[in-house]
């Protein structure tokens, strides 16, 4: 198990993109300040290595929302495309088992675990479609519903003509253009 706690310099340098980007992206996050983000940042140790790896492994994560109710600063992956360093993965670990052969070297739902971020939903996927436009080239898993998932199915968005698309696939399968984009709340 990783140690869950990044240096200080992998803090400074993570603090830095994140500021760049949320000056940036002003269109995602209207009305709030980075000094009150980078305050709840720096007081979340163990957020910010979820932080760091949501962007070690592509996802581009920014501040898309602010839950009034219980203070924490929303971040999604806002990658252009699904993020490159979690593609190639089938949806769950139950779907990894099932596979008898080329089997893919993880699961969406076992890396964002790992992470400590969450599988987007659909409705959050279609919030951040709102902010820009994600996947046109690539495609996303997001959480399933448990009666899909019970009948051996997943469920994947994209971005094509204009308009956000959910599909189905077996939750085994897997491509080089699907990933999964993550959400976690500080």
């Amino acid at each position: 198990m990783p140690n869950k706690i990044i240096s200080k310099k992998q803090h400074e340098e993570l603090l830095e993109t994140l500021k760049i980007r949320f000056e940036k992206h002003m269109n995602r996050h209207q009305d709030l300040s980075w000094a009150n983000v980078q305050a709840k940042l720096d007081a979340s140790a163990k957020k910010l290595w979820s932080l760091h790896e949501m962007e070690r492994t592509g996802g581009e994560p920014d501040v898309v929302s602010h839950d009034q109710k219980t203070g924490e600063y929303i971040f999604y992956d806002c990658s252009a495309e699904s993020p490159k360093g979690r593609r190639s993965i089938c949806y769950d670990d139950e779907a990894l088992a099932a596979r008898k052969e080329h089997k893919p070297a993880d699961s969406a739902v076992n890396m964002a675990e790992a992470m400590g971020i969450e599988l987007l939903t659909e409705a959050e996927y279609r919030e951040l479609q709102k902010l820009g436009n994600f996947d046109t080239k690539t495609s996303s898993w997001v959480k399933t519903p448990a009666a899909i998932r019970k009948l051996g199915g997943a469920v994947f968005c994209d971005r094509r003509y204009d308009t956000v698309f959910l599909y189905h696939n077996g939750a085994e399968s897997y491509y080089a253009g699907r990933g999964f984009r993550g959400s976690l709340r500080i």
